[in-house]
């Protein structure tokens, strides 16, 4: 409705388009119908899972209408009918970023198996089951059951008549990945990777993405790195760049380069001269802002046009600390498979982290990145991304 308006009123021959711009309406509103069903038919799991689906379906569905005006030759608004596509997405987007978090679903629990971690996912109201009847599940969104666990018969019979009746019934595991966005660590044949070498041809295919996104905003992002630059210059003098060696795809090192916002420091020894600790006193003044605003990250781009880097993905770590993550972590490695980025999962849902503990959270993030390795997670880290450089979450 919004394009339509907006076309009545800016065009001064309203009348020759009024029927063209009628049909985009209707297709539009057609299209956001079908989008809905569609989503509604597919969606498998809540949480961070159900915004892949959000662009594919939006394309199809306006891509249906497009189809329709091509075979029946019907006039219509091309202006109205890409906005209205446009609109679609980004409110589709703006609902998930901004009110998924905030509906609160109620799931019930069949009490066998690894189901304690998920009590500790605040996001949901669950029911613990007290015995296998249908009734007490009145009022839940759905259950969840670890298959794996050896269910007594009357609680398999249990999960038959629920699936019978159209309940929706979760695995735990792929529950919990859903609404964490975490993948939790064992061994790697318990993660249910499906494949440990992620998807070949998007791979490369991204990696011509960054590439030419890169080309792209270089023209537009240099203004601001000089202006950066002239910024670090005038407070400290010396280098404005700062030149790290990090561990980059499938364990090649690479030289990372970001803006200096740290001044000189005796941390002790390497290893903990490479953290960077809240409220670090090595910090500077301008070096805080810019790192507030990820404007410290932009040089990285020529690490993108170097093809060491993408724009989204793990983030390279510093030699010495993987070095000492892997002899600390199982599998550690195993995040090198993809190339590291600029912006990546871990980075918009947990920060910037150095210790251990902190770090074996972040892999599990990593891993969730790896497993679901797709243009649709990318685009969800995009936008969730602006919104991070917003309101600064994770900055150090």
């Amino acid at each position: 409705m919004l394009p339509y308006v907006a076309r009545a009123y800016l065009s001064p021959e309203f009348a020759k388009w009024m029927l063209p711009g009628n049909n985009a309406l209707i297709a539009n509103a057609a299209a956001v119908i079908l989008a809905m069903w569609a989503r509604l038919s597919i969606e498998t799991y809540p949480g961070i899972r159900s915004s892949y689906v959000i662009f594919p379906v939006a394309l199809a569905a306006h891509g249906v209408a497009v189809a329709f005006f091509l075979l029946t030759r019907l006039p219509y608004d091309r202006v109205i009918l890409l906005s209205g596509f446009g609109l679609h997405v980004a409110w589709n987007y703006f609902a998930f970023l901004y009110g998924e978090r905030r509906i609160r679903r109620r799931i019930a629990i069949v009490p066998y198996g690894a189901i304690e971690a998920l009590e500790r996912i605040e996001t949901i109201e669950w029911r613990v089951l007290e015995r296998p009847l249908l009734s007490d599940t009145a009022g839940c969104h759905a259950i969840v059951a670890d298959f794996s666990a050896a269910l007594p018969d009357e609680w398999e019979a249990f999960l038959a008549d629920a699936a019978l009746d159209g309940r929706i019934v979760y695995q735990v595991k792929q529950l919990s990945e859903s609404l964490t966005g975490r993948v939790e660590l064992g061994h790697l044949s318990e993660n249910s990777f499906g494949s440990l070498v992620p998807a070949r041809g998007y791979f490369h295919f991204k990696t011509l993405l960054d590439t030419m996104l890169a080309v792209a905003v270089l023209p537009l992002v240099l203004p601001v790195m000089a202006v950066g630059a002239l910024a670090i210059w005038i407070e400290g003098g010396g280098p404005v760049l700062f030149r790290q060696a990090r561990v980059g795809h499938a364990g090649h090192p690479i030289t990372v380069y970001k803006f200096r916002t740290m001044r000189g420091g005796d941390r002790g020894d390497q290893r903990a001269a490479a953290m960077t600790q809240a409220d670090d006193e090595r910090i500077t003044r301008v070096g805080a802002y810019l790192r507030r605003l990820r404007i410290d990250e932009l040089p990285q781009i020529f690490n993108v046009l170097k093809l060491e880097m993408s724009w989204i993905g793990p983030r390279p770590e510093a030699e010495i600390l993987s070095q000492w993550y892997t002899g600390e972590l199982p599998f550690y490695r195993y995040r090198h498979v993809v190339k590291p980025g600029i912006s990546g999962w871990a980075q918009i849902n947990q920060g910037h982290v150095a210790e251990v503990a902190d770090v074996h959270r972040k892999l599990q993030y990593d891993f969730y990145y790896i497993k679901y390795f797709s243009p649709w997670l990318d685009l969800l880290i995009v936008l969730r991304t602006v919104k991070t450089m917003l309101t600064g979450f994770g900055a150090r």
